[in-house]
């Protein structure tokens, strides 16, 4: 049965969500201004924050109408997501419209006969004017979803037991920044240092072990909420976690007191498995990561995001920073939780760092400029991407590793610097608010009691390599140079079937120089004299044999070509392409290089321990 609407109609800006036609994928939304201006503005955002793209979720919207009491009341379109209503001052503003929700993503919306869920980006048209007032959101019930339950962040003022009905926002940013799921889902429930925490959990398997997700979760949030505030209390009453399991996918975004999660099925703890998946593994580091930006990004941020501007993009050359950081804690959080030892630790470092190196963009591309590009590269990835840019998320990761092994080694603080430090050190310092570089810089100083700027500036503001190798060896461990896989040696990243579909062709490679280009189907390849069909590409070593150079044989837009193909360490290869600097931050870069040498570190590496007692005082 439907829930009954609230007594009167709730003052400032009230939404009513409805999941009105499952089937079509729609959602009905009626917005009530109390007090409207004359000639009110409203809006939909075009991007969602945390997920720097432009994603035009006004193209979903349908059916936009406006009255006044009885009287229909014009709508102008001013531009792509912006209207106008022909209206006067004193009596409500009601709109009307339809979404269409048919994005399986944690950052638009989704609707059909089993699931809903939204981000209020996506549904709730923003008023113009009005955006610090009050705004109520009622999610109701419709005959097609009697069974379902609702949970949402938002506070509630008035629900039934399944969570239908009326909650409150304070504004309309703390509207927007709650995301909503529908359906008939798992509910758990833990309290960590203090706080209740929420877990739903949509498609899961029979298989599905929650209790053990739900311990797992606690330690997890214990850890983040002691490194931030020791015994002290988090900036929030309660926490929601929104996990959408299916049959392949990952990801989350991040909210103010909640945070939606993509997980494949399959990597959900088992019943009788006492052995953490590596799959369920990565799950955990995404619950760290996500939970982890409750402070790094939605409260401690970019000066830039202090006030976000909804219709465009917002730029800041910091991702490095809030994004990086955060993927460097997020599996360390999950080693001192004592969720993951420290050669599972290890690994996880060596892939990142395998990542970055195995990416010819980071010479291109400075993790600053990857940072205030994010809005046209890191979203938009496309064959030349790799040769490109630079990610902000692996790339920052390995500078805060960078930063806190060279703290750790400074001796400040009483021997006590730490990255962990700084961080406690900026959030104070800006109460949890808006902060910039400056103010990592000065904080980094005041720790180490010396200035960190040709650091900062030689591994964020340049293309010079990272020094791991030192800074790791200082610690315990030593990087060693692995022989790499044949796609690295090639310069290929590939997808392997009944033939070699190539993906992309890296910069300054073999097969670059081959003329092999993304798109191509490599069929085969000859070698003294033999034709040989390849399905994967240790097929090209074991057909080749001694040979130097073999043709290979390759399939594009139709046509059949013979490409000469130079082979791996048996003949000159072109050099790697030297690191760019901006003319700005020539002088500065120059002394970092002095001050810190950096490696020339190979494709592939591992980590080994070399000193445990070293490894256990950087890791405890």
């Amino acid at each position: 049965m439907p829930t009954s609407r609230p007594p009167k109609a709730p003052a400032g800006v009230h939404y009513r969500v409805e999941p009105s036609d499952v089937l079509a994928h729609l959602f009905r939304v009626t917005l009530t201004i109390a007090r409207p201006a004359p000639g009110q503005e409203v809006s939909l955002p075009v991007w969602i924050p945390g997920s720097y793209l432009v994603r035009e979720f006004s193209k979903n919207l349908q059916e936009l109408r406006a009255t006044q009491g009885r009287a229909t009341v014009r709508l102008t379109q001013r531009d792509k997501h912006r209207w106008q209503a022909d209206c006067t001052a004193g009596a409500p503003l009601v709109l009307t419209y339809a979404v269409c929700a048919y994005d399986t993503s944690v950052r638009t919306a989704w609707l059909d006969a089993s699931r809903g869920f939204f981000n209020g980006t996506s549904l709730c048209l923003r008023v113009h004017g009005q955006e610090a007032q009050r705004h109520t959101l009622e999610i109701a019930r419709t005959p097609a979803t009697a069974e379902w339950s609702a949970a949402t962040g938002l506070p509630a003022l008035q629900v039934d037991r399944k969570g239908f009905g009326l909650y409150a926002a304070a504004n309309y940013d703390e509207l927007v920044d709650c995301p909503v799921e529908m359906g008939t889902f798992w509910v758990g429930r833990f309290t960590a240092c203090g706080v209740p925490h929420r877990f739903v959990v949509a498609g899961a398997a029979p298989s599905f072990d929650g209790k053990r997700l739900l311990d797992d979760a606690r330690k997890v949030c214990e850890t983040a909420i002691r490194f931030w505030h020791g015994e002290g209390k988090p900036p929030f009453k309660n926490y929601l976690f929104l996990l959408n399991a299916v049959g392949d996918g990952y990801g989350g975004l991040e909210h103010r007191n909640s945070t939606a999660l993509i997980c494949g099925r399959r990597d959900l703890p088992r019943l009788g498995e006492a052995r953490a998946s590596e799959g369920y593994t990565t799950l955990l580091g995404l619950i760290s990561h996500e939970y982890f930006h409750t402070w790094n990004v939605k409260r401690l941020r970019p000066a830039e995001f202090a006030t976000y501007d909804y219709a465009r993009e917002n730029y800041t050359e910091l991702l490095w920073f809030f994004e990086g950081f955060t993927s460097y804690y997020d599996d360390l959080l999950l080693r001192r939780a004592g969720l993951i030892d420290d050669a599972t630790y290890l690994r996880l470092i060596t892939k990142t760092v395998n990542q970055v190196l195995q990416t010819p963009g980071r010479f291109v591309q400075t993790v600053a400029q990857a940072s205030f590009d994010a809005w046209v590269k890191y979203y938009r990835q496309d064959e030349n991407t790799p040769n490109a840019t630079v990610s902000y998320y692996t790339k920052g990761s390995l500078v805060a590793l960078c930063l806190d092994l060279a703290l750790r080694s400074s001796g400040g603080a009483g021997g006590r610097a730490s990255l962990d430090e700084a961080l406690r050190m900026l959030w104070t310092r800006s109460q949890g608010g808006p902060v910039t570089e400056a103010d990592l810089r000065a904080a980094l100083h005041d720790l180490a009691g010396r200035a960190f700027d040709a650091e900062l500036d030689q591994w964020v503001h340049s293309t010079t390599e990272l020094p791991l190798a030192q800074l790791l060896q200082a610690h315990g461990v030593q990087l060693k140079a692995e022989a790499p896989q044949w796609a690295q040696r090639l310069g290929l990243r590939v997808s392997e079937t009944h033939s070699v579909h190539i993906k992309t062709v890296l910069r300054g490679g073999l097969a670059e120089k081959a003329g092999m280009v993304p798109g191509d189907e490599w069929l085969g390849l000859e070698a003294d004299g033999q034709g040989w069909r390849i399905s994967k590409l240790d097929d090209v070593a074991f057909y080749a044999g001694t040979a130097a150079t073999v043709t290979a044989l390759v399939a594009r837009d139709g046509r059949l070509l013979r490409l000469a193909l130079e082979l791996p360490g048996r003949g000159p290869q072109a050099p790697a392409p030297k690191p760019q600097r901006s003319a700005a931050k020539t002088a500065r870069t120059a002394k970092a290089a002095a001050a810190v040498p950096a490696p020339n570190p190979p494709d592939t590496i591992s980590l080994s321990v070399s000193d445990t007692a070293a490894l256990q005082r950087w890791l405890g």
